[in-house]
């Protein structure tokens, strides 16, 4: 599979997790969204594992590297954004939770183009200002 193929499929596991996280974290029988992200990222550890041993990588030689502290803190940032996207799941709507958490994808562009050089287009600085248009649209009560 390429790189479009994998991203349709984030695409659509990801577009199930704040409905499922928002009938997890509320109503009776409700579980604390912090409790919810743990059982929730357990599920990806284990998994993870499974693909790493499956396909034979090897952690030892990514535990030494260069890159292991931009690793660090990418986890530090996954962890604040998912526990506080979860708990923002318990306590409002996924019709306005979900597009402000989604921004992200139009903010890392703009990291992207800004901090790591990659080139803008009209096309993308296009496409950055209506996703930014369309969560207002949407999360604007």
């Amino acid at each position: 599979m390429n790189y479009i193929s994998w991203a349709v499929v984030a695409l659509g596991a990801y577009s199930l997790v704040a409905p499922l996280m928002k009938v997890a974290t509320t109503g009776q029988g409700k579980i604390p969204s912090d409790v919810a992200a743990l059982i929730a990222n357990g599920v990806l550890v284990a998994a993870t594992i499974g693909v790493i041993v499956v396909s034979g990588q090897n952690v030892s030689d990514s535990v030494v590297s260069s890159k292991l502290p931009y690793v660090l803190f990418a986890g530090v940032c996954l962890a604040v954004g998912i526990l506080s996207y979860y708990r923002a799941l318990a306590l409002g709507p996924v019709s306005i939770v979900a597009p402000i958490f989604g921004m992200f994808l139009a903010l890392s562009s703009v990291v992207g183009i800004v901090a790591l050089g990659e080139p803008v287009t009209i096309r993308k600085a296009a496409g950055i200002l209506f996703a930014v248009l369309a969560v207002v649209l949407v999360s604007v009560e």
